[in-house]
């Protein structure tokens, strides 16, 4: 059997040591970290991936606020609170809940976020930075997982990494990531060819394509680390991951599971990034 890598406890493991660092932060200089969220509409997984934001900064200490707008909402409207976001001294970094509406652009409102505020990474400043090998936010679902690798003292510098999936918010940022940390990373999508072959030869797969259970037990080596981005709700109601769990359980050496596993490590992750945003900007 595998070890099962829970990322419900190192979530937990990087909160508390965010608390701790909060309460130094705020004793000593009197900074309280603050977080803000736009929420547009109301679809039901932004509103509880929302609520989870909220009662994560109060558990670690952090000043937050909230943006409910309703669906209709106009792209200038959301602009102007941007703006006045940027300029608030209170929040350190913000982000828009995606995703937005479609009659707003996406690209128009991340591009509107000082950078410095930019908590998700998402910013092209943030983006190219981390191509450059000299990031300052990261992404939180990919910097999630490096820290759930090193947490487990799961060596990726020279190991061949294969990631299934090359959305900007996932995969094209931790293939960065992984370069950054020495390992030959593939990067697989829906025009690779013998997709099987090349999952089987990986040290680390990633599977982060959105697609139930995609990755079956015959795609992965012996011994090789999974990690599930993926969250599928079947029509049974089931909540599963892009990996066949059972499947790959009986050839990998450590595995995600779903629920449980990357997710928690996202917000974990978030949080991170507005400590050192609060403690960079009052430098």
């Amino acid at each position: 059997m595998p070890t099962i890598i829970d990322g419900k406890k190192i979530a937990q493991d990087v909160r508390n040591e965010i608390r701790e660092e909060t309460l130094r932060l705020k004793a000593e200089k009197g900074i309280v970290p603050g977080l803000a969220v736009i929420l547009v509409g109301d679809d039901p997984a932004s509103q509880i991936y929302v609520r989870g934001k909220k009662n994560a900064c109060e558990e670690v200490g952090f000043f937050s606020k909230e943006f409910k707008l309703p669906a209709d909402t106009g792209e200038a409207e959301l602009l102007s609170i941007i703006d006045r976001l940027n300029g608030d001294d209170e929040i350190h970094g913000f982000l828009v809940q995606l995703p937005v509406p479609k009659h707003i652009q996406t690209d128009s409102l991340i591009e509107a976020i000082d950078p410095r505020k930019d908590v998700d990474g998402f910013h092209p400043y943030n983006v190219g930075k981390l191509f450059s090998g000299n990031p300052y936010h990261k992404s939180c679902t990919p910097a999630g997982i490096i820290e759930l690798l090193d947490r487990y003292g799961i060596e990726m510098e020279g190991k061949d990494a294969v990631i299934v999936g090359r959305s900007n918010i996932v995969g094209k940022p931790l293939a960065m990531m992984l370069l950054e940390r020495h390992a030959t990373v593939t990067v697989c999508h829906t025009r690779t060819k013998q997709l099987a072959d090349v999952t089987g030869r990986a040290d680390i797969l990633v599977a982060a394509a959105g697609k139930p259970e995609m990755i079956q037990g015959d795609m992965i080596r012996d011994g090789a680390v999974v990690i599930d981005v993926g969250i599928n709700r079947l029509d049974t109601g089931k909540l599963v991951g892009d990996v066949a769990f059972a499947a790959a359980s009986e050839k990998a050496s450590y595995i995600t599971p779903v629920p449980g596993g990357v997710g928690p490590m996202t917000i974990a992750m978030l949080l991170r990034n507005t400590l050192e945003a609060a403690s960079a900007q009052n430098r």
